[in-house]
């Protein structure tokens, strides 16, 4: 009989250990909740926008975090998207309110370290992202038209990814989200996935990414999204 009930303690606990790392795989709530608000914000669909921002309240996304999701993704789709997705999160946090619903503010950005030049703050970061040096010599794009790679460097990887208030790892869920929305932007896609490999998100976890950006983007952008993804998998084993 002890040994019967040994025996039953360990099987479960090995079963609780497997779905506990099958849970861990699986997005979670919050971040399938950014990969919305930022697939719908790109895509202008404010209807669809409100009820994924109500959403990602209700998941436990604090107020700073959606906006700050909503101003990261302008530097991929622009100002007006960016703006109009946040004047319709205002909407939303005044009905919210009416109806008596208190959200949680959350912490607001520290203050960011101003040591060294802004353009090597943001190479670092960049760096740290990619998990590969980065060359002195500028290539593609970037020795075609400088000042692209010094904004690049200065202002989205310095003064955007330098802010914590999202962590990298939602920051690059909001980026491949909007560069799934607005698509034809296959290279940058391709990096940004493997940069979400680099970052603690997992291949599992962007299989399930695939499946939840396919209502928006259609099938045909969401199998491009999949094969680009099968390509940095199998470049990464």
């Amino acid at each position: 009989m002890k040994i019967l009930i040994i025996f039953i303690l360990v099987f479960s606990n090995i079963i609780n250990a497997h779905a506990m790392t099958l849970y861990d795989q699986n997005l979670s709530a919050k971040q399938k909740s950014i990969i919305l608000i930022s697939a719908h914000t790109t895509k202008g669909d404010l209807t669809k926008l409100k009820t994924e921002l109500n959403a990602g309240l209700n998941a436990g996304l604090t107020i700073n975090q959606i906006k700050e999701a909503l101003v990261h993704l302008y530097a991929y789709c622009g100002f007006p998207r960016s703006i109009r997705g946040l004047q319709t999160f205002m909407e939303v946090l005044d009905e919210r309110k009416a109806k008596g619903i208190i959200d949680e503010t959350g912490a607001g950005a520290s203050p960011v370290n101003q040591d060294g030049s802004k353009y090597d703050r943001g190479k670092k970061v960049l760096e740290e992202l990619q998990k590969t040096p980065q060359s002195g010599t500028l290539t593609g794009y970037a020795a075609f038209a400088p000042v692209m790679d010094t904004f690049l460097k200065e202002h989205l990887f310095a003064d955007i990814f330098e802010r914590d208030v999202l962590t990298y790892a939602q920051r690059e869920l909001v980026t491949i989200s909007v560069l799934c929305a607005i698509g034809g932007a296959e290279p940058m896609l391709r990096s940004h996935l493997a940069i979400c490999l680099n970052v603690g998100l997992t291949p599992e976890q962007l299989t399930e990414f695939v499946d939840i950006i396919r209502p928006i983007v259609g099938k045909k952008e969401a199998k491009t999204v999949k094969n680009i993804m099968d390509e940095v998998l199998d470049n990464k084993k």
